[in-house]
Formats: C-alpha cells, structure tokens, sequence
C-alpha cells in the first residue's frame, strides 16, 4: 500500500474549515458522536496500556454516541450495551499552526502527536504507534469505505492513495462483539456520568472525565462487559497524575489559539523543548 503523507496529514488534522460544504462524513446513521472531533482514531486496549506506561494517559479522550436508542444521562440518549454506556478512546487534537495541502498557516485541531512543521507524527513507528494508525488506510479498503487521502485528493487534488490494494498482513478489523473491552468499551457505572455528557458535548471535558474513561478502558476484559476494579483504581489515579509534555503542550497550544498568529515553528518551543520527540523531516523519509 503506498500513500503520498507529505504536505498532507489529512487523517491527522480536522481541516473541514478550510473548505465549503458538508465533509462530516462521522455524522451519518443511526449513532452520532458526541462530540465534534474529526477522524477521533479508535485505541485498543493495548495502545490504551501502552500510552499508560509511558506517563502519556494526558493525551486520551473519550467517544461516546447519540443514539435513537440505548441509555439517557442529562437528557441525551447514548449507545449502549447491556444498558452502559458504549465508548471508545482517541487522541486529542488541540489547535495547532499548521499549513497542509500548501494553505496558508492556520489553527486546526490537530492530533496531539503531529509536529506542526514537518506534518509528520512524533511516534511514527514507535512501540507505541496505534495498530489503527500503523495500518491506515488498509482497514477501509478492506470495508470498501472512502479513505480520507480520497475526500483529501476531492477536496484539494493531487494524488495521496497511490495503492488502493489491501494489503496482505492487514490485522483483524475487531467488528462486532469481539471489539468489546478491546476497541468498544463500555463504562459500568453510569450513574457517575451526570454532568459528564453535558461537558463532552460542548467540549469541556476535564481531566477527571478523561481519566475516568481512560481507567475502564485499561480495565476491561477483551471480548465482555466484564472489569477489574482495582485496576480502574490505579488506572485513575495514574492517568490524574500525569504530567506529560503532550498535556503541557495542549494547554499552551488552546492559551495561543485565540490570539497568535499561526507559526508551524512554535512546535519547537511548545513541544520539543518539553521533550516531545523530534521528526526527521520529509528529505530523509
């Protein structure tokens, strides 16, 4: 499979601004997100516990789903199993300087692991890399499902999919009940999640919501609705003290937004100076 990523980063960036038109391509069918992130990759549980074991439990948020059934909490009806709430985690995406498809600099909300200079990712092959990310866009081929390097090249031109094969070490796509507690979670108390809705919706969400997430997600049992409690406890309290540079970073990148000019080359001060990992840049790829 073979995909031109240079000046792109279109699956990394929420850039439905800068064109017309209706791109939200998450918000057809019967389960509506939450909330408003562009291409939220799923996490599974092993990318959850990876993250966790690198100080980065900051860098998670949650996904939960509008639903014309399943479960109401401050008066919204969530997608459900067994009665709980259904979710998955990604990674955040705070504004960030960015200028793909050869635009000018710009704010966009943009994956907390992507250098705003290069557009390249900052764990890119990595231990830690998702399975989702490594293996994108082989998982929508293989459905038979638009690629976002396709609604990329509608949007902008040039060529992104230059290989639309599937390729063949492809892992499974984890559909149906054999993606519970591995890539869908489901959060057991839900009684705990008055007030939590409303904050996902309008994009408040704290730290103790996050964390709260994080923690059942590392908690659950691949395959059931089944979890460890003690290991939510830990979890929790691992993901409450994390002081990551990539939530550093976030929290300086959303104070800049609203008044900097958009300048890629903040990144070195906002993130490597933290201890982000650099990228190599475009002439050694």
């Amino acid at each position: 499979m073979e995909v031109n990523c240079e000046g792109c980063a279109g699956c990394c960036i929420d850039w439905r601004s800068l064109v017309p038109g209706d791109v939200d391509h998450e918000r057809r069918g019967p389960r509506r997100p939450l909330d408003d992130v562009y291409n939220l990759v799923p996490l599974t549980r092993d990318d959850v516990r990876a993250f966790l074991e690198r100080g980065l439990g900051d860098a998670m948020t949650p996904r939960l789903w509008e639903a014309d059934s399943g479960i109401e909490i401050n008066g919204v009806t969530l997608a459900a199993i067994d009665d709980k709430p259904a979710f998955f985690l990604g990674l955040r995406k705070p504004p960030k300087p960015v200028e793909p498809f050869g635009r000018p600099p710009a704010w966009l909300p943009t994956c907390v692991f992507l250098d705003p200079a290069t557009l390249q990712c900052r764990i890119h092959g990595s231990e830690i890399y998702p399975q989702e990310c490594a293996e994108y866009p082989g998982h929508n081929l293989a459905l038979g499902v638009e690629t976002e390097c396709e609604r990329v090249e509608d949007a902008f031109g040039g060529g992104r999919l230059l290989d639309d094969e599937v390729p063949e070490s492809l892992s499974g796509l984890l559909l149906g009940p054999q993606a519970i507690g591995q890539k869908v979670f489901v959060h057991p108390e839900p009684d705990r999640l008055e007030g939590t809705i409303a904050r996902l919706r309008e994009d408040r969400a704290t730290e103790t919501d996050r964390a709260e997430f994080v923690a059942w997600a590392a908690a659950s049992s691949p395959g059931t609705a089944i979890h460890s409690h003690d290991v939510y406890e830990r979890t929790r309290e691992r993901v409450l003290e994390a002081d990551s540079w990539v939530g550093d970073a976030i929290e300086s990148w959303e104070a800049l937004a609203g008044d900097a000019e958009p300048d890629p080359a903040t990144s070195r001060r906002i993130e490597e100076a933290r201890g982000a990992p650099s990228t190599p840049g475009w002439d050694d790829v």
